[in-house]
C-alpha cells in the first residue's frame, strides 16, 4: 500500500502548497500576464529533474505558446555519464553564462526551479536575471533549502535571491514514503507538486489575460482539426516572443 500513500501524500502536498500560498502564487500569475500584455518574455529554467517543469510548461496542448524553456545540454538528463549533472549544476558563473546566451531583458520573467536552491547555477542565474531587470519567480523547497547550506560565493540560497518565492512544501531530501526495513526514504514529490502549481500559475496568468481583453496565445492540440491553422497565427503574431523555433 506504500504506492497509494505517495498519492495521498503528493494529493495533500499540492493542496497545501497551493491553498497556503494563494497571494504568492497570484503574485506569479499577475507577473506573467503583465509581461505578456507588455510583449516582453517569459523564461523557465531548471538543473537535472528541476528542469522536468521546463518541458512540462512549453509548447503543448493547453499551454501558452510564449513560455521559453532554458535547456543547457550539461544540465538535462540525456547527458551522460548523468552524474555530471551534479557537478556542472556546481560551477560558478555558469548560471549568469546560460542567462546571457538568451535574449532576456528588463521586463521580462524568469521561473528557476531548484528544490534545494543551494548550487551555484540557479543562484547565479537569479542574481544575473535581478541586474538585467527581470522578475524572478522561484519554485522551491523552503524546509528543504533552510536546512542546507549554500554552495554559491554569497552565502544565499536561491530564495533569498528570488523576488516571488514559492514553495513545494515537500519533505528535506524531497522524498517522502518510509518503507520499513529500508533506511532511504522513495518517493520524491517535487516534480509532481511542481507540475500542479506551475499549471495552475500559467492558467491564472491566462485568465488574467482574458479579463484584461487579451486573446491569450494558448496552443491547440496539433491532432484536433484546425490545430495546425490555429497554432501557425500563434506563431505569426508572437513570433518576436517565441525562441524554441
Amino acid at each position: 500500500m506504500n504506492g497509494s500513500n505517495y498519492i495521498k501524500i503528493v494529493n495533500a502536498t499540492i493542496d497545501k502548497a497551493w491553498n497556503g500560498q494563494k497571494d504568492t502564487l497570484a503574485n506569479a500569475s499577475l507577473a506573467i500576464s503583465t509581461a505578456i500584455t507588455a510583449k516582453r518574455n517569459v523564461f523557465v529554467f531548471g538543473c537535472s529533474h528541476a528542469g522536468i517543469l521546463a518541458e512540462e510548461v512549453f509548447y503543448r496542448t493547453g499551454g501558452l505558446a510564449v513560455i521559453n524553456p532554458i535547456f543547457y545540454g550539461g544540465m538535462m538528463l540525456n547527458t551522460r555519464p548523468i552524474t555530471n549533472t551534479s557537478a556542472t549544476e556546481r560551477v560558478p558563473g555558469l548560471g549568469k553564462e546560460i542567462l546571457d546566451g538568451t535574449p532576456a531583458g528588463r521586463g521580462d520573467v524568469i521561473i528557476i526551479h531548484s528544490v534545494s536552491g543551494r548550487n551555484n547555477v540557479p543562484v547565479d542565474m537569479a542574481l544575473a536575471a535581478k541586474e538585467k531587470g527581470l522578475t524572478v519567480i522561484c519554485i522551491t523547497n523552503l524546509n528543504y533549502s533552510r536546512s542546507v547550506t549554500s554552495r554559491h560565493s554569497s552565502g544565499k540560497r536561491l530564495f533569498e535571491v528570488s523576488d516571488i518565492v514559492i514553495d513545494n512544501m515537500g519533505d528535506i531530501g524531497d522524498a517522502a514514503v518510509t518503507i520499513e526495513g529500508l533506511p532511504e526514504r522513495i518517493g520524491p514529490t517535487s516534480t509532481a507538486v511542481g507540475a500542479a502549481l506551475i499549471n495552475g500559475i500559467v492558467i491564472d496568468a491566462v485568465n488574467n489575460l482574458v479579463k484584461r481583453g487579451i486573446v491569450p496565445p494558448v496552443f491547440m492540440s496539433a491532432n484536433l482539426d484546425g490545430g495546425d491553422e490555429h497554432n501557425a497565427k500563434i506563431f505569426k503574431e508572437y513570433k518576436d516572443n517565441i525562441f524554441y523555433m
